[in-house]
């Protein structure tokens, strides 16, 4: 008798948030769990977050994906000035503790689902496909880079395509309404 596939998810959690205000509906992150893990083991579930210290309603937010069973990793929100602009950008850089995780982990799942559109995690892509491991995206078109499609492995999942089975439908408590929060 053949197992399961075993498998992660990996949640860009600000990448997310601006799809979510793309596509103009709110994603269910409990049903992202169960729609990714059809016919597979869940190993395990990352959401990464920029963290804004004191703001209740991303705290909530944050706590909220925990009970539902995620790891969350936070980073605090750094601002950074532009000088030859004077604009101030803020940034939280998370891609590397995605990276690490999808490596550091990767004896513990047979695939590998990311939930962002930043070609920046082509390479770790590469590594793990060359590893055996399959990998695949969930993005928006408007979103996804070429080289993330290039390096992902079919299915790849268009967030518009999946509005029917990711929505959030029930009324809830408004969470996670500032950058980097995947509400």
């Amino acid at each position: 008798m053949k197992s399961k596939k075993r498998v992660a998810i990996f949640i860009d959690g600000s990448n997310m948030f601006y799809a979510q205000r793309a596509l103009g509906w709110r994603i269910d992150w409990a049903k992202v769990l169960t729609f990714f893990s059809r016919d597979k083991e869940l190993y395990n579930g990352f959401y990464y977050a920029a963290e804004n210290e004191g703001e209740y309603a991303q705290e909530s937010f944050l706590r909220a994906l925990t009970h539902m069973g995620y790891i969350v990793r936070r980073r605090p929100l750094k601002s950074i000035v532009d000088q030859e602009t004077g604009l101030t950008l803020y940034k939280a850089n998370l891609d590397v503790d995605i990276v690490v995780d999808m490596l550091s982990t990767m004896d513990l799942y047979d695939v590998a689902v990311l939930m962002s559109g930043d070609g920046d995690f082509e390479r770790a892509f590469e590594y793990l496909r060359s590893r055996g491991k399959e990998v695949h995206c969930a993005s928006i078109r408007t979103m996804i880079s070429f080289e993330l499609l290039n390096s992902s492995d079919s299915p790849r999942y268009f967030l518009e395509d999946l509005k029917a089975e990711l929505q959030r439908t029930t009324e809830s408590p408004e969470f996670g309404t500032s950058l980097g929060q995947g509400a």
